[in-house]
């Protein structure tokens, strides 16, 4: 009886495959030749020529095999066959990691390109997720549940706007203890007046200094701000006009040389030309683009009347216990307004005054810098994409230098798939390495640009991924036409080359 082996199509005797593997593929793909119909006795060649794996000393019948024996043995084939792959995508990628060892200073140019590209991106989306919450926060520190009632919006974008909402009237004291006394929604509730004015200590004065006249003292709360020595004043102290105040950390730091918070306490400083005496200290709230927020002195709403006047609209402040009650107030608020204003139901016309939240100022930083944030991706996107090109450019000279080697991998048996598989992953596994050192790279960059200019840094897995994922596509693109170029060698004009 002469034994055969049918091989299966494309398989050959390639360097690199173990002899485990290539036994358990001869197993599964060899038969043998009998004659009668009778069942002669296995026989079994080893392709590699080093040993039998288990499976190929396994029994196969020909012939009559009944259908049982014939889905195992093709459950098995399909078995070896993934097997197969996945052993062949792990010699690629090992083939590729040598490739790159190999090529130190190419491999380093390509890294290069990805790291910086990748780095970019990182950067710029780690800095403006930090710069977000930044201003969400500090636009946001008096909590969902406040809004108030002015005379006029914060933010006015048009001289027309702003010519017809100083005809309005002046929002008063009357207008805020009527919103106290008839608002059963509201829980907490005051009135706040800014001025600027230079304040005074001996020889050294701070000009420009916000100074804040509030009442009652649960204004403190509804501002958000928190003592750090001292106290705040009681509200039968603020109903007495006295002149007393609380003060931020830049004025302690620009009058008194920065001496410890509870020095401060009981000293004197004059502000608007009048001697005031320091309650308290209040905790640093830091910047907000450039702009300190600690550079204020708040005084009593009595004591600024006394000393400033009352000829400026008041702005009115209400807070609500939750944030599901804010509507209500805001509608009973509303009315009280309207009707106060003259206003009836159904007038259309300008309500007289104005009732905000918070929300406005985050609206207007989204649509203010949206278009910037555009520009940005744009700009670290094209340090990608040329990260992308140094790929492509560096895999092509890697494909002219390797035709020889691709000549020799083909006439041994490689087929165009090996070929294409083994030069995009040599491109993926450049760009993955060169996005994992961008995300590194990024992080840091951005880590010095919040320290410098004061915003905390965001740091989330969506970046990481996002980084990474970003640079083995650029890889994926990039590497595809080297990849493809050296797949359509032919083996005898490769071989040829020198």
């Amino acid at each position: 009886m002469r034994p055969w082996i049918n091989k299966s199509e494309g398989l050959s005797q390639n360097q690199g495959h173990s002899p485990s593997i290539i036994g358990l593929l001869s197993a599964g793909h060899s038969h043998r030749r009998t004659s009668g119909g009778k069942a002669g006795p296995n026989v079994v060649h080893n392709i590699s020529g080093k040993g039998m794996s288990p499976l190929s000393e396994m029994p196969v019948q020909t012939g009559a095999t009944p259908t049982g024996a014939s889905s195992q043995i093709a459950a098995r084939i399909r078995k070896v066959f993934k097997v197969l792959r996945v052993a062949a995508l792990w010699e690629a990628f090992l083939v590729a990691l040598g490739s790159l060892r190999a090529n130190k200073l190419r491999t380093s140019l390509t890294l290069m390109g990805i790291v910086v590209g990748v780095a970019a991106v990182i950067a710029v989306v780690t800095i403006i997720k930090g710069l977000d919450q930044t201003v969400a926060t500090t636009f946001s520190s008096q909590g969902s549940t406040v809004f108030t009632v002015s005379k006029r919006p914060r933010v006015i974008t048009s001289r027309e706007d702003f010519i017809r909402f100083n005809k309005r009237k002046d929002v008063t004291l009357d207008d805020a203890e009527a919103i106290f006394r008839v608002c059963t929604s509201c829980w907490r509730a005051g009135v706040a007046a800014n001025t600027p004015a230079t304040v005074k200590h001996k020889d050294q004065k701070s000009e420009n200094v916000n100074v804040r006249g509030i009442t009652p003292s649960a204004m403190f709360d509804i501002d958000a701000v928190n003592i750090d020595a001292g106290r705040f004043w009681t509200d039968n102290e603020g109903a007495t006009a006295r002149e007393i105040c609380v003060v931020g950390t830049d004025i302690v730091q620009n009058l008194f040389g920065g001496i410890a918070p509870d020095r401060a306490v009981g000293q004197n400083v004059s502000v608007g030309g009048r001697p005031y005496q320091i309650l308290g200290v209040l905790q640093a709230q830091g910047k907000i683009f450039g702009a300190s927020r600690d550079n204020l002195i708040y005084i009593p709403y009595s004591t600024y009347q006394k000393n400033f006047g009352a000829h400026s609209s008041l702005v009115v402040f209400v807070k609500t216990p939750s944030t599901q009650q804010l509507e209500e107030a805001e509608d009973q608020v509303r009315t009280i307004m309207r009707n106060r204003r003259g206003k009836t139901f159904g007038d259309e016309s300008d309500e007289g005054f104005t009732l905000e939240t918070s929300d406005v100022f985050i609206d207007l930083y989204g649509k203010a810098t949206s278009n910037i944030y555009i520009v940005t991706y744009l700009v670290a996107g094209v340090s990608l994409f040329v990260g992308g090109i140094v790929v492509m450019n560096i895999m092509l000279v890697s494909v002219t230098e390797r035709t020889k080697e691709i000549g020799i991998r083909k006439a041994i048996g490689a087929r165009r798939k090996d070929i294409l598989t083994q030069f995009l992953i040599e491109a993926i596994t450049v760009a993955a390495v060169g996005g994992a050192i961008g995300v590194l790279t990024g992080f840091g960059l951005a880590y010095v640009i919040s320290f410098l200019i004061g915003f905390p840094l965001l740091v989330s897995v969506a970046s990481v991924v996002l980084g990474v994922g970003m640079s083995s596509v650029v890889g994926v693109i990039s590497g595809l036409w080297p990849a493809w170029r050296a797949a359509r060698l032919h083996p005898i004009e490769a071989l040829r080359s020198e």
